[in-house]
């Protein structure tokens, strides 16, 4: 399993509107993407910035999505976020909610 991370820096009270652009327009589309498997948003509102941790199947299906649907989901998001969102790809070694492991013997 894969985590996408991107950090993004909200524009000055975009909050709310964030969070409602994100659940009614960003959400359906990851729901219909190959190898997705949950978001988790988490917001500092006293920062205006959020940090979006998605998980994938397998590291091909977040390439793709990267490739494919993020530029879509930037220009979407672009009248609430300030400047280029920060993304990172991780292999997911451990996990209590999801219940998965990477494999490997630590």
């Amino acid at each position: 399993m894969y985590a996408r991370i991107v950090n993004m820096k909200l524009k000055k009270d975009a909050q709310s509107e964030f969070t409602k652009t994100f659940e009614n327009e960003v959400l359906p589309k990851l729901r219909k993407q190959n190898g997705f498997r949950d978001e988790i948003s988490l917001l500092a509102a006293e920062r205006s910035e959020v940090t979006g941790i998605s998980f994938w199947n397998e590291k091909v299906n977040a390439e793709e999505y990267s490739r494919l649907m993020y530029p879509e989901v930037l220009k979407t998001l672009s009248k609430v976020v300030e400047g280029t969102p920060d993304v990172k790809l991780y292999q997911v070694s451990n996990s209590t909610f999801h219940k998965i492991s990477s494999g490997m013997i630590v």
